[in-house]
């Protein structure tokens, strides 16, 4: 993958509806709404975009088969280029990657990104669409979801490198802090360690308050290419490099303690942006955080902590939004919401807000230059990455 982009791409425009429980707009209307703020963000017009990308999570969450098609009324892609962008949770984020692809390679000048998701339609529980995943003779038998598979993973995570559980739930803590200042947050709170510890238990180690909660919503971008862009504002902020991993569905073989797609995904995106020390040349991350552990488990694959050592730059404040290096400083999937596809998009949207210093009162200090969203899914398979930056 050492192959240059044909020419550069920027995001020149965001927008996203809030995230809630129980959406009364069907999830088209939800597509509309965010595709319309970023549209006019952008300064421009539905019928100037070339070419659609709609992220959708399962079919199942809203009884449609080809999903990606039903939607695609609310989201612009009538009578244009359109795809759909799906890889389970990872697909927020895949689908700028998607769209960077169409508009880098020269097919389009100007495309529409959008990532809707409501779960509340999927009764009594979105969970039950995931219960077809697992392998037919290996894993169903077994009765397993994904709250107990990933309750073993941060049993694991846990285990090597002597973490606990009090660690983890410090990211609870800060997120749904952060969240607070968020417009569109869900489940944004003040709370401690010892609210989270308190909260029932869904999976040992997993409390309820590190787990993020079922959400409808939806977030969209404009890309521009790079002889267009600065014609439509004088703020683009470039996407300098993406990336993306999956590894084997086979998750039972795997190291659980450390997400080796992650960090793929990650010196791939960095190669393009030019990125060698990742810590030092990274000024914002908005790693993928279903679950607590997920965002310290996301920092180590990112390569911005030690491996196991994450929660410990954690308690000193090296995450917080006035640390060294702000993480989540949206609140996160945490205190923002986990609509699936929308929420890594939502990261997306956040990375731009703040390098245009335009995200109001969770502005991160400093001129911040540099960010990172990533976000991971499937069968804990699959890392995706993409690097913003004002340059």
């Amino acid at each position: 993958m050492g192959r240059r982009p044909r020419r550069r791409v920027a995001v020149v425009g965001a927008g996203m509806t809030l995230f809630m429980r129980r959406a009364l707009e069907t999830g088209k209307e939800l597509a509309y709404y965010a595709a319309s703020q970023a549209l006019e963000s952008a300064g421009v017009r539905l019928r100037d975009v070339q070419a659609v990308v709609m992220a959708t999570a399962p079919d199942a969450f809203d009884g449609v088969h080809m999903k990606g098609e039903w939607l695609l009324d609310g989201a612009g892609g009538v009578r244009r280029p359109y795809l759909r962008a799906y890889v389970g949770g990872g697909s927020g984020v895949f689908s700028i990657i998607s769209g960077w692809s169409l508009v880098a390679s020269g097919l389009c000048d100007l495309a529409l990104v959008v990532a809707e998701e409501k779960m509340s339609s999927c009764q009594p529980h979105p969970q039950a669409a995931f219960l077809t995943i697992f392998d037919h003779i290996l894993e169903r038998p077994l009765g397993p979801n994904l709250l107990w598979i990933f309750a073993l993973e941060q049993q694991r995570y846990m285990a090597a490198y002597g973490i606990r559980n009090e660690d983890i739930a410090l990211v609870s803590v800060k997120n749904k802090r952060n969240a607070l200042a968020h417009p569109c947050a869900q489940v944004a709170a003040d709370l401690t360690v010892r609210d989270v510890l308190a909260s029932e238990v869904v999976a040992w180690p997993v409390h309820r308050l590190m787990v993020s909660p079922v959400s409808d919503g939806a977030a969209a971008v404009v890309l521009a290419a790079e002889d267009l862009a600065p014609r439509l504002t004088d703020r683009p902020v470039w996407i300098q490099g993406v990336g993306w991993s999956l590894d084997t569905s086979y998750w039972g073989n795997r190291d659980l303690a450390y997400p080796r797609y992650v960090e793929r995904a990650a010196r791939m995106a960095y190669a393009m942006a030019g990125i060698t020390e990742p810590r030092r040349q990274i000024h914002i991350a908005e790693p993928y955080d279903p679950f607590a552990y997920k965002e310290l488990h996301h920092l180590e694959g990112l390569l911005l902590a030690d491996r196991g050592k994450a929660p410990e730059d954690l308690a000193a404040g090296r995450f917080d939004r006035t640390g060294e290096l702000p993480s989540c400083p949206s609140g996160g999937l945490m205190g923002v919401g986990n609509p699936i596809a929308a929420a890594g998009l939502m990261k997306v949207c956040e990375l731009f807000w703040q390098l245009r210093q335009e995200a109001g009162a969770r502005q991160v200090p400093g001129n911040p230059e540099r960010g990172v969203a990533q976000a991971w899914g499937d069968l804990m398979q699959i890392g995706t990455v993409v690097v913003l930056g004002v340059r």
